[in-house]
C-alpha cells in the first residue's frame, strides 16, 4: 500500500490557525514576493506578475470564517489575438466566506448554487490559507480573453471578423446585402 501524497504548497500560501481568530476582527495585507509572483505568472500563463497585494479583513462568524477585502495588481497578460504582451493594471474587491469541509459530502448529488454561494472555499485541520485565495481571486479576475491595445489592427490584418460581424446579427446582415 502507498503513502497518500499531499499536495504541493501553494505558490502563495499564508496559513492562518482558527486558534489565532480571536473575538475582534483581524486586518491585515499580503504581498507577494518575487519568487511567488514568478510561480503564480507560471501557474496562469501570464508573461509576468509586477507587484500583487492584499488588504484584508478577517473575521469568525458562528461556523464560517469571513474574509473580505482587496487586491491589486500590476501584471502582463497575451493578447487572444496578437499574442503579444501588454500591461493589466487589476484591481478586485472579494468576499470569501471559508467553511470547514464536510467529514461525510453526499454521494455524487446534484447541487444547486446560489450566487451567494459562489465565494466559499472550504478548510481543514482547524487552518485556512489566505494566500491561496489571493491567488484563487487574482485568477478569476482576469480578462478570459484579453485584447491588447493592437488587436484590433492586428484582427483585420488578419481578416479576422469583429465580434458584430461574426455575431447572429452580422450574418442576417450579410444575407440581407445578398439579397438586395
Amino acid at each position: 500500500m502507498t503513502a497518500p501524497q499531499s499536495l504541493p504548497t501553494p505558490e502563495l500560501s499564508k496559513i492562518v490557525k482558527l486558534s489565532e481568530i480571536g473575538g475582534a476582527a483581524l486586518t491585515g495585507q499580503i504581498s507577494a514576493n518575487e519568487g511567488q509572483r514568478r510561480a503564480l505568472a507560471e501557474r496562469f500563463d501570464l508573461p509576468s506578475i509586477e507587484s500583487l497585494s492584499a488588504d484584508y479583513r478577517l473575521e469568525a462568524k458562528e461556523h464560517k470564517i469571513s474574509f473580505k477585502g482587496s487586491i491589486r495588481s500590476d501584471l502582463h497578460q497575451n493578447c487572444a489575438i496578437s499574442g503579444q504582451p501588454f500591461p493589466v493594471k487589476l484591481s478586485q474587491d472579494f468576499d470569501i466566506i471559508f467553511v470547514e469541509k464536510a467529514d461525510n459530502p453526499p454521494a455524487e448529488e446534484e447541487i444547486e448554487l446560489a450566487a451567494e454561494d459562489c465565494d466559499l472555499i472550504e478548510y481543514e485541520n482547524a487552518r485556512i490559507d489566505l494566500g491561496e485565495a489571493i491567488a484563487q481571486t487574482l485568477y478569476l479576475a482576469l480578462d478570459p480573453y484579453p485584447r491588447g491595445p493592437d488587436a484590433d489592427s492586428v484582427a483585420e490584418k488578419r481578416g479576422l471578423k469583429s465580434e458584430e460581424e461574426a455575431g447572429p446579427f452580422g450574418a442576417l446582415a450579410a444575407l440581407k446585402d445578398k439579397l438586395g
